[in-house]
């Protein structure tokens, strides 16, 4: 086995574990409950798990999806997000390599996946994540090479503000909320760590992909026209497509203009 597959396999064996809390954040984080005491229970019956039922995404597949004590089916969503995870810290590494950079992208990365566990769930874009992210976002412009602080500065701005203004536009039109200041604060962390022109690929892209998600799900008659969608969950997508392929994305549609 080649040392880089090993090294591979290292990272993604660290992005199920890092993963695993990130479940224990998406649980407890709305609940205002503590991530990291008391161990992990079942959220049905109350039982503390074991250590061999808390490994991640294997735990799951020898208890065949249920908790051993009371038979209750686990939610998909626990060995999704630490597949997720490992696939990004995996995918951190080979895009930016054994670096700092590659470093930010996984913390970064993480914060994402949180971020839309909970809006899926909850409607809910905690302060406790995007605010200390808009913070690491800008410590990290200083050595990321993916952006400079003044990219990260302004894209902290124009995430930020520019959704705050559509948000107060929106509520003057309309005379109703169109989205939360969650969704502003989220976008304000995408800008610190991507720049100005991270925030409009994240925005385009998670704006076609509500837009496609809300119309099929109108069109299967599971919405309304008054029903609201996490836009937290495609600015997320949006996001992560950005962190690896936004400048070739947009150096491919600046040779278009």
């Amino acid at each position: 086995m080649s040392p880089r597959l090993l090294l591979d396999l290292y990272v993604a064996a660290l992005g199920l574990v890092i993963g695993s809390y990130l479940n224990v954040v998406i649980h407890r984080l709305p609940r205002e409950e503590s991530t990291v005491l008391p161990r992990s229970r079942c959220p049905r019956c109350g039982a503390q798990l074991r250590a061999i039922d808390n490994l991640p995404l294997l735990s799951f597949l020898f208890l065949r999806g249920r908790c051993r004590h009371c038979q209750a089916p686990i939610s998909w969503r626990y060995p999704l997000i630490e597949t997720m995870t490992a696939v990004l810290f995996v995918g951190c590494l080979e895009a930016f390599g054994l670096t700092w950079h590659a470093l930010a992208a996984a913390a970064f990365g993480s914060a994402l996946i949180a971020l839309a566990g909970i809006d899926y769930e909850h409607f809910l874009l905690p302060d406790a994540i995007t605010l200390p992210g808009i913070a690491v976002g800008l410590l990290a412009s200083l050595f990321a090479d993916w952006t400079d602080w003044r990219q990260a500065l302004l894209g902290a701005a124009l995430g930020g503000g520019g959704l705050w203004l559509l948000a107060q536009l929106w509520l003057l039109l309309r005379h109703e909320e169109g989205m939360g200041l969650g969704d502003v604060k989220m976008l304000a962390m995408v800008g610190a760590f991507l720049g100005w022109q991270g925030v409009l690929v994240t925005v385009f892209l998670g704006s076609l992909a509500g837009a496609l998600v809300g119309l099929a799900l109108i069109a299967a008659g599971r919405l309304d026209l008054g029903s609201r969608l996490p836009f937290g969950v495609f600015l997320a997508g949006g996001a992560m497509v950005a962190l690896f392929a936004g400048p070739l994305l947009v150096a491919r549609y600046s040779r278009l203009l």
